[in-house]
C-alpha cells in the first residue's frame, strides 16, 4: 500500500462504499459524510482518489445521461478494486491491533 496525499485510507472507504453499489462522486461523498464517524474525505480527496483508483484499474467508471441536467460519472468496483479492498482490510486489521496495544498500555500508566 503507498502512502497518497490526501489520507492513507480514502481509497479503502472509496472501495468499501463502492462494493455496497455503484455511485458518482457527490453521491459517494455525501455517503461518506452521513455514515463515516470521523469523516476527514473532502470533495478534492474524493476525486483525485476516484481518478487514481481508475487509473489502477480499481475502479470502471461510466456516464449516466438519462436524468435531466448536466450528465453523471458513476463508478463501480472491479475485481481487481476488490482485491485492493482486501489489501486494506488486512493493513486496517494490522493497525486496529497496533492501536489497541497503545489504548491498552495506555490504560496500565
Amino acid at each position: 500500500m503507498s502512502r497518497n496525499k490526501y489520507g492513507r485510507h480514502t481509497p479503502a472507504f472509496i472501495l468499501l462504499f463502492l462494493a455496497k453499489e455503484p455511485a458518482y462522486g457527490s453521491l459517494l461523498l455525501n455517503k461518506m459524510e452521513e455514515e463515516l464517524p470521523f469523516n476527514l474525505i473532502d470533495g478534492p480527496s474524493l476525486y483525485r482518489s476516484l481518478q487514481d483508483l481508475e487509473k489502477e484499474g480499481a475502479v470502471e467508471s461510466y456516464w449516466d445521461t438519462s436524468e435531466p441536467g448536466p450528465a453523471k460519472k458513476w463508478y463501480r468496483i472491479n475485481p481487481k478494486g476488490m482485491e485492493k479492498l482486501e489489501e486494506f482490510r488486512q493493513d486496517i486489521e494490522m493497525r486496529k491491533k497496533n492501536l489497541e496495544y497503545f489504548l491498552n498500555a495506555f490504560r496500565k500508566l
